[in-house]
């Protein structure tokens, strides 16, 4: 390794060190991190700016924005209480029901609306019944990024793949969307261990809870219909985006834009209502792990998957699964795949059957998103609700929860994997 590339390594590992601590605010580390980096050239300014994802940043900004508006209708707590109503109260099934509820819509939107969405009904819900929400967030965090598997659109890697390898919608729904439903299956079981079991709520606050009239909660009648109607046209915008040849930031941008616009709200409390610190930790991030794509640390890892198989295909897959799996806990997993993508159909044009290759990729780029809270958009996005609302999800935390859910996942797409190509 050069000089460039031992820096972009330490810089990385630093700024990881302090989000584990928690002595740093998350945010801080990313963008002093993006800071070093240029400060020491490894990244010119432009570079830096090169590597921020603005899409990303346009879904989230857009995103926050749509959503900030929607909550003043009351919607969300309208969803709850009739959730709540249809479980009887019983917090395990309420639970449940968000976590399917989660999986599903992030299938067919990104996983940060999905959180957006869903996660302030949890919050909602758990107030009402005066339990601890983060189970219920930390369950959503785990449904989103297992949900976002499961098709053409539900995930940026999955769109990735599916362009360069020729892959279609239905081909992910067969081949990813199969392991889902079991992997998902299974986490749901685990969950009911974890924290089903402990569930107790007084028999009067489930009462209470059966006893609410959720059309109360509905702040603003009108802007309640027109919230319904642009979460569907934000469903199918996003759903169909890829053939309309439209950028997702797009969808989620011109939503807010039209939400801000026929909602009538207060525009100044709206912006106010963006978590700004997550906007800026993505921004810090991608540059500090664009430092060690631009200095090639990240192509050597991804050579160094391909070398260490000596080309055996079914070992190369496992190691994929497995490589990717480890290094998108960590690493944004779009740069990985875009490293991936290449190598694979390489070995694709020196005849190598590459079919297995790109949904191990797939898993283990998506399910890796699980394995810390900085592994993907949606756990980042939605631990800092959890914290506007009084109650911090910590690294270590997550970490507990997470990881060994991410590691189970993955074994799992193993064991699915080499039953359909062993």
């Amino acid at each position: 390794m050069n000089i460039m590339q031992v820096v972009s390594v330490a810089v990385f590992v630093l700024v990881m060190a302090a989000i584990v601590s928690e002595k740093v605010h998350r945010t801080v580390a990313a963008v002093a991190g993006g800071v070093v980096l240029v400060c020491l050239r490894v990244l010119s300014v432009d570079q830096a700016v090169g590597y921020i994802d603005f899409n990303t940043i346009g879904v989230l900004i857009g995103m926050m924005l749509f959503v900030a508006v929607v909550r003043n209708s009351g919607l969300f707590e309208y969803v709850a209480i009739k959730a709540a109503k249809i479980a009887h109260g019983n917090p395990w099934r309420i639970m449940l029901l968000f976590a399917v509820l989660t999986a599903v819509l992030s299938a067919f939107l990104d996983n940060v609306t999905t959180v957006l969405l869903v996660g302030p009904m949890a919050i909602a819900i758990t107030g009402i019944l005066g339990i601890d929400p983060v189970p219920f967030l930390l369950s959503q965090i785990l449904a989103s990024n297992i949900g976002g598997t499961a098709t053409l659109i539900g995930d940026p890697p999955n769109i990735m793949i599916g362009s360069q390898a020729g892959l279609g919608f239905v081909d992910f729904v067969i081949n990813t969307g199969s392991a889902v439903v079991i992997i998902l299956t299974v986490v749901c079981v685990c969950f009911y261990l974890m924290w089903g079991k402990k569930m107790a709520v007084a028999q009067e606050k489930m009462q209470a809870v059966m006893q609410l009239d959720e059309k109360r909660s509905i702040t603003d009648r009108g802007l309640m219909i027109k919230s319904v109607v642009m979460i569907g046209v934000v469903v199918l915008g996003f759903t169909f985006h890829g053939s309309l040849g439209v950028d997702s930031c797009i969808i989620a941008l011109a939503s807010a834009t039209i939400m801000l616009i026929i909602g009538r709200q207060d525009t100044e409390e709206i912006v106010l209502g963006v978590e700004w610190s997550t906007i800026l930790f993505f921004t810090g991030l991608f540059v500090v792990v664009g430092g060690m794509q631009q200095t090639g640390v990240i192509t050597l890892l991804g050579n160094a998957l391909v070398n260490a198989t000596g080309g055996n295909a079914l070992l190369l897959m496992i190691l994929i699964l497995w490589g990717s799996a480890l290094l998108s806990s960590f690493l944004d997993n779009i740069p990985f795949v875009a490293t991936m993508i290449p190598l694979i159909l390489s070995m694709q044009a020196d005849g190598m059957d590459v079919t297995a290759l790109w949904w191990a990729l797939s898993l283990g780029a998506c399910l890796g998103g699980n394995g810390t809270l900085i592994g993907a958009s949606a756990n980042v996005v939605l631990s800092g609700i959890s914290a506007k609302h009084g109650h911090p999800i910590g690294f270590g935390q997550y970490l507990k929860v997470g990881f060994p859910m991410m590691l189970l996942s993955v074994a799992i797409s193993t064991a699915y994997l080499l039953i359909r190509f062993a």
